[in-house]
């Protein structure tokens, strides 16, 4: 394990940490810390800067209430920089975003990579904006009624090509079901963290039940 004293600050006695997301891998931010502000992240388990304009500690959350609890904090090889994976209780930047880093300044056509939060997005787009044409936009126009019933009709389109045994038309269903699914989460205003949060809860219960049996 890397003790503070063996990390390479710079000049200023700073090093870089870039914050990202536990759940969605995400990366939030970078900020900037000394041996100070390192040590009391650890301590408190959220984390703690130095911010370089006002040259003073601030604990993220301390007013907005947006707090990071830290689950872990990674050195790169050169013990000059760190990761600071956390779960977030809310936006991580000052604008009320979910992340600081929203603004292309290049992407790639052919090597965009696909996420579930990337969907998730893109919903919530089509629900606030309408965009004419878009199967999405039908669906909130429809309300949660219909929602509801498509959720239904490829809950049971998954039954019946998972129990066909046929492996490609299962997942094809699965990916339907799972775009309905979001669609009524966007509706309710359901977030991918709060599902991710409940699965993480039962992943624990689980665990616990495992040992139990294990004694």
């Amino acid at each position: 394990m890397i003790e503070i004293k063996d990390l390479k600050f710079d000049e200023k006695g700073l090093i870089p940490a870039v914050v990202t997301d536990f759940y969605t891998k995400e990366v939030l931010t970078v900020a900037y810390m000394n041996a100070e502000s390192l040590k009391i992240s650890m301590e408190e388990g959220k984390t703690c800067f130095y911010s370089r304009s006002r040259k003073c500690l601030w604990r993220k959350g301390e007013t907005s209430g947006n707090y990071q609890h830290i689950v872990s904090i990674i050195a790169d090889c050169d013990l000059d920089a760190l990761t600071v994976e956390v779960v977030k209780d809310g936006p991580a930047c000052h604008l009320g975003t979910n992340s600081c880093f929203n603004n292309y300044v290049y992407q790639s056509d052919t090597l965009k990579q696909f996420s579930v939060e990337g969907l998730y997005n893109l919903l919530k787009e089509r629900n606030e904006k309408r965009p004419e044409g878009s199967y999405t936009t039908y669906l909130f126009e429809q309300g949660i009624d219909k929602i509801l019933k498509k959720v239904g009709e490829e809950s049971t389109e998954v039954i019946v090509a998972g129990k066909g045994g046929e492996k490609a038309e299962t997942i094809y269903e699965i990916a339907d079901l799972m775009y309905h699914v979001m669609v009524l989460m966007v509706n309710m205003g359901i977030t991918t963290n709060e599902i991710i949060d409940e699965l993480a809860k039962r992943h624990i219960i689980d665990h616990k039940v495992k040992q139990q049996k294990m004694q």
